[in-house]
């Protein structure tokens, strides 16, 4: 039996679905999950919701404790970074020098929030990524009847502007596309969002940020403190991308130049966007365009996989690499690289440290069907298939005051995602069938309608 352990990078959720599922499919040799938060594996999503609104605490959003991670038998390496990936030895290089070489190597290093340029040195101005990002935030909208501007309206920052107007802050939410959340549910819904934004006090405004406004620090601070966000005369930038923020799409907000608007601002909340954490991968052999490219296996280089946020692949269904930041995609996906992984050892390694008596596991495609939601206020949104990037959106609102709505998105002819809120749970569960595999639009639409006829 081998020494050397199956190393999964990323003790984010994906991670965790990887070190459980190497387990449960008969990995019994050395096994190391390395994170670079001090914290155990814990849940994202209600970083922006509950834990923002002070609903939940930390130790809720804890996906495993130390008693139910023990069995597992990790070698548990929290506050450790990975520096490095020779991809030919597949030996890892950690922060303190380390040299680790594996059996086998799963990258679920996620994304990390982009920022502006001298963000970081500004106090009041936030990122909201970590479970730090989440608490730091939390604690300055402690109390009440603070300015947050939050530059961004993607998903983040529409949800965390739900949460500050349910606390009682002024909220100004500003972004470079004219409408919250488009170009992840497309314009309709999008509008509608935007009405229960209004409706609840949140003041929307389209623009770039040109830079921040500072006071000195405040007795017990070094940094200054930001006083108002700058906004650049003229709005979006002719180039449409972001040049400090994230790329177009994202949600983000462009350095800008020019004469513009000033918004007053206790505390300010970056929501533009994020970036694949793959800085750390400069082996060629790897490609890291837009996270780590990886097959249909999941698989960037033999014995190396990725899964959850950072992995970009090749979906054998939508026929195209893709890159899902989605909770369910990343444990989903770090089952998938985990299966794969040993199916792959089993075959070109019999040392690998598996379970003589288990089966080898066969490789699969990994080809989900993706799904997000997003909780605002008391509208829930929820999706399946592909909604960003669609070249056809068909939103049909059932009821506007209940904020009722169903949308269908189509791509090449084809309906590829669909979207709904106030819709009953069973039709909601219905319409996953529907989209589960690309159908030509107009036999979408009439399943569609008939999963949701009855209710």
């Amino acid at each position: 039996m081998t020494t050397r352990p199956i190393a999964v990078v990323g003790a984010s959720a994906a991670g965790l679905a990887a070190v459980e599922a190497l387990r449960r499919f008969g990995w019994r040799g050395p096994l190391t999950l390395i994170g670079d938060e001090h914290h155990l594996p814990y849940d994202r999503p209600p970083l922006s919701k509950q834990l923002l609104h002070g609903t939940w605490e930390p130790d809720r959003l804890l996906l495993r404790t130390e008693e139910q991670l023990a069995p597992l038998g990790l070698d548990l390496r929290l506050g450790t970074r990975a520096t490095g990936l020779d991809v030919a030895t597949r030996t890892l290089t950690l922060d303190g020098g380390e040299k680790l070489g594996c059996a086998g190597v799963i990258i679920a290093t996620g994304v990390a929030a982009r920022t502006l340029p001298g963000a970081d040195r500004i106090a009041g101005v936030h990122t909201l990524r970590t479970l730090d990002e989440a608490l730091a935030l939390r604690g300055r909208l402690a109390g009440g009847g603070r300015r947050l501007v939050i530059v961004g309206n993607g998903v983040l920052g529409c949800e965390a502007a739900a949460v500050a107007r349910e606390l009682g802050h002024e909220v100004t939410l500003v972004g470079i596309e004219a409408t919250p959340m488009a170009a992840a549910v497309g314009t309709e819904v999008g509008e509608l969002l935007a009405e229960e934004h209004r409706a609840r006090g949140v003041r929307l405004l389209t623009g770039a940020v040109d830079g921040f406004e500072t006071a000195p620090a405040d007795p017990a601070g070094t940094d200054p403190r930001v006083t108002a966000v700058r906004l650049a005369d003229g709005g979006t930038p002719a180039s449409g991308g972001v040049a400090s923020g994230g790329p177009p799409g994202s949600g983000g907000v462009a350095a800008g130049g020019g004469e513009g608007s000033r918004l007053p601002a206790d505390l300010v909340l970056l929501a533009i966007g994020s970036r694949p954490a793959v800085e750390w991968l400069a082996d060629p052999a790897l490609d890291t365009t837009d996270g780590l490219r990886c097959d249909a296996y999941c698989a960037a280089a033999p014995g190396i996989y990725a899964a959850g946020d950072v992995a970009r692949w090749d979906h054998p269904v939508h026929g195209r690499p893709l890159r899902f930041e989605h909770r369910m995609n990343a444990t989903e996906q770090g089952m998938a690289a985990a299966r794969n992984l040993l199916a792959e050892l089993a075959v070109t390694d019999p040392a690998t440290g598996a379970a003589e008596d288990a089966p080898a596991p066969e490789r699969r495609p990994f080809a989900p069907v993706p799904y997000f939601w997003s909780d605002q206020y008391d509208l829930k949104l929820q999706a399946y298939g592909l909604t960003a990037g669609a070249d056809r959106v068909e939103a049909t609102v059932l009821d506007r005051a209940q904020r009722r709505v169903l949308a269908l998105y189509g791509r090449d002819g084809h309906a590829v995602g669909v979207l709904a809120a106030g819709i009953p749970p069973r039709q909601i569960r219905a319409l996953r069938a529907v989209i589960a595999t690309p159908l030509p639009w107009e036999e979408a639409r009439e399943r569609i309608g008939a999963a949701t006829a009855a209710g």
